[in-house]
């Protein structure tokens, strides 16, 4: 039996993408030259990792079935499809947190 590397790459991918935010978020809490405004720079990055994420558990189920289930991976991929979407997930919410504080700053 092969191994499907896609699945295991993306389960890897997807956690790095799901923690990104977090991290971004704490390490301007420990830091004394970053505020937490600042862990938005880390936004671009969460959605390139999900974006890569869910393309690698795609790409892995598309090889999990042409070779009828011998690549293997199938579950992996699907834990690596929800990880990347839990990170697109989280980006997004920053994002919306971001632009309503430069709402509410740009109407003060």
């Amino acid at each position: 039996m092969t191994r499907n590397a896609r699945a295991a790459w993306s389960v890897v991918v997807g956690l790095l993408a799901t923690a990104t935010m977090p991290v971004a978020i704490l390490a301007t809490r420990y830091s004394e030259s970053y505020e937490l405004l600042h862990a938005g720079f880390a936004i671009p990055v969460a959605v390139v990792l999900g974006i890569v994420a869910v393309v690698l558990a795609r790409r892995a189920r598309e090889l999990d079935r042409a070779t009828l289930g011998k690549a293997g991976g199938a579950r992996a991929a699907r834990i690596g499809r929800l990880l990347g979407i839990l990170g697109l997930c989280l980006a997004a919410s920053a994002t919306i947190a971001v632009a309503v504080y430069e709402l509410l700053v740009a109407v003060e």
